[in-house]
Order: structure tokens, then sequence, then C-alpha cells
């Protein structure tokens, strides 16, 4: 199938020729034509399949058909990055339309959100808490919404902004389009699902956790204790120049980027304490290469797309297969090539044979000399994993894992 074959209309398949695009991705030709053709959807689509195009471009074109002002549609988001990037996608996609898009999240002030909402903006992109400060405030109505989008339920569910959602969804017309998309369906989503959707038609891509090619991967071996220092040393290396790290925590982010900034290593971070403007400034400066290094957790990380990252490194082991290929997507963009270095601990091997289970691949081990961790990589006799609870335990060296 080629995008000529969905029927968009013709401003919003000339943005999506102009983006360089030919062929939708399996959800996006399963997806856009039940959106045109005015169903509710259950989406089951992870990151990096294309969902974002998948609800927005079959959005815009009934949003040309239309046409007119007010808040004609509203996009639910669990993170502000994540609603910067929708918004910035809308607008990419609807280029060769008039439309407006209005962005309300969080760590900002109001003033130019106040400035977006009364231009009508036919678009608004939000996250949940924002967003109800703006109702309660009585600073947005929605009577002429047409569609109302849930992305990445589940990770909106999982941040707690359960109760949020609903209360916003009561404010909204009942008789509208309703589109959610979610990674996965456990209960709370198919509950949330049945609240907001009628009849829906459900559509779901099976997960698979590709790499990119372009993507080295390694691993490397270490005591936790000498994590930081190990750090160091990579980013001393040679073609280490724009170098994108990954914490598991808020404090965790914070205390790695005070040492590296203590051993003069200029560095910038973004988690979930820092404002809006700070983390605003924090990307620009990375983006622009006037600080090398960035910091992130997950949550702060939802939706960063910046080119020309040389090295992604898992500082903390993510938490399951999804985030590994999340984190490590965001370098070798765009055709380039890129590196991926995960720090492993001796607690961390069961995690890293389900991400190779996952993506099919065994990735390299490599040892740095001066940090070689006085343990070997454990491998379990039986059908359960480690635990370091009397299962019996066999040791491999680094290079020649089993799986």
């Amino acid at each position: 199938m080629r995008f000529e074959e969905l029927d968009l209309a013709e401003p919003v398949l000339r943005a999506v020729v102009a983006c360089g695009y030919t062929e939708p991705t399996p959800i996006q030709g399963s997806t856009i034509p039940e959106i045109l053709d005015g169903r509710d959807l259950l989406g089951a689509a992870q990151t990096g399949t294309g969902k974002t195009a998948a609800f927005a471009l079959p959005i815009l074109d009934d949003l040309d058909y239309v046409g007119g002002r007010g808040h004609m549609v509203l996009v639910l988001t669990p993170t502000r990055e994540l609603a910067q990037q929708v918004s910035a996608s809308f607008r990419t996609y609807g280029r060769y339309l008039s439309v407006d898009v209005a962005t309300l999240v969080g760590g900002e002030g109001f003033g130019k959100q106040l400035q977006a909402i009364s231009r009508g903006s036919q678009v608004v992109v939000a996250t949940p808490g924002r967003l109800l400060d703006h109702l309660q405030r009585g600073n947005v109505r929605f009577p002429e919404l047409r569609t109302l989008v849930l992305d990445e339920a589940d990770r909106m569910l999982d941040m707690g902004f359960i109760h949020d959602v609903r209360r916003i969804v009561r404010r909204l017309p009942r008789k509208r389009q309703a589109l959610l998309f979610s990674a996965t369906l456990g209960p709370e989503v198919e509950g949330l699902a049945r609240d907001i959707l009628h009849d829906p038609v459900r559509v779901g891509v099976k997960p698979e956790y590709q790499t990119v090619d372009q993507v080295d991967q390694v691993l490397h071996p270490v005591e936790a204790s000498h994590k930081r220092r190990l750090m160091l040393h990579l980013l001393s290396s040679d073609g280490w120049d724009q170098v994108l790290i990954f914490a598991r925590t808020r404090r965790g982010a914070e205390t790695l980027a005070m040492v590296l900034r203590n051993r003069g290593v200029k560095v910038e971070q973004i988690h979930g304490d820092r404002s809006q403007k700070e983390r605003n400034a924090a990307l620009s400066a990375f983006k622009e290469g006037r600080v090398p290094v960035l910091v992130a957790t997950d949550v702060a990380s939802r939706g960063l797309d910046i080119r020309g990252i040389s090295h992604v490194v898992n500082f903390d082991m993510p938490s399951n297969p999804e985030e590994y290929v999340h984190r490590i997507g965001r370098t070798a963009r765009a055709g380039a090539s890129g590196h991926a270095a995960t720090l492993v601990t001796l607690e961390d091997w069961a995690t890293v044979r389900e991400i190779e289970r996952a993506i099919g691949l065994e990735i390299p081990r490599q040892v740095v000399p001066e940090f070689e961790p006085p343990w070997r990589e454990p491998v379990s006799s039986g059908p359960r994993d480690w635990d370091g609870k009397g299962i019996k335990v066999v040791y491999s060296a680094f290079g020649s894992a089993k799986k």
C-alpha cells in the first residue's frame, strides 16, 4: 500500500510526500482508513511504530474538510516532551493547512498558553494535569470537539493520571470520535477504553523489539560502586562527541550530572523535577552542541528526537526490552550510525537475557580492563532466573554468554 491509496486530502498527502514518506507503516495502514470512516478506535502500538502519524493524518484530513476555528481536537499525552513532539507532528503534517496547534503542559507559565487557547486553536495537545488546571480555571472549553485522542494510555495510568483523565473526559461532549493508543492493553486500559470508546475497532501491531542495524551495541560489566568512574573513562574516549546518558531516577540523574560536572564535563540534565523552561534550555544546549552530555530519565526522555547523538549510554539498566529499544533508538537517527553502551552490574543479568531474547540478538560483552569486576556472568542452570537464594549458578566468561 502507498499513501496515495489512503484517500487523504491533497494538502495532507502533499505534506507526507514532503517528509519523504511513500508507504504507511502497518499501524498507519490499518488505522487511517478506520479513523477516516469515523470509527472509535483502540490501538495497540508502541513508540516507534508511526502511531502519531496514524492519528494525526486522518485528523488533519477531517479538519481540512470542516474548516473553521475552535478546539476541535484534543490529544492527551503522559509527558511534556511527548506533547511537544505530537504538536510538532501536527504542524509538520498540517503545513499546507491553516491549522493552529496549542500545547498545554506543566512547568510553563500560563501566559503563552492562554494566548494560544484564545486564538481558537483547532488542535490542543496537553498533559492531563495542566489541562485540568485550565479547565478548572475556566480558560478552555470544548463544545466543538470532534476528536479525542489518548496517546500512550498505559503510561498515563502508570504515572497516576487515571483520575485526571476521567475528570477531563466528563467535561467533554459525549458525541465525538475517540481514539486510544497504548503499548499494552491491561485491565485498567481496557476499563478506560470501555468508558470512553463507543463500539471501537481494535487495531494491533505485534511488538517487534527490533533495533536499528546502524546502532553498535555493547555491554560493559562493572561493579556497581565503579559505574561513575567507568562513565568518566568512557566519556574521555575518542569519538564520544554527543552523548545521551539514561539514569533510572531523578535523584540518580542529578547525582550523576553533579559528579560529571565536578570532574570538568559540560553536562545538562532533564527529569521530572525540572521546569519546562529548564528542560527546554538543557535540550537546546545539547542540540546545539554547547553541552556534549545530557543525562535524562525515561519519563523525561519520551519524545526526544535529536539528530547527531553519537552515543547512548544506559548508566542504569532499563527495566524491560521496550525501554531498551526506545533508549538506544535515540542514536543512529535518519540513517546515521551510532553506538549504545550499557553498564551491567551483577544484579542486571536477568534483565540482559530478557532484552536479548526480545531483540533476537546476543549483545557483545566488552570488559574495560581497569574496571574488570571480580565476578563472571551468571547463567542459571534451571528454568528460573538466578536470584542468589540457593539456586545453583554456573559462571561463563564474558563474551561467551549462553542464551
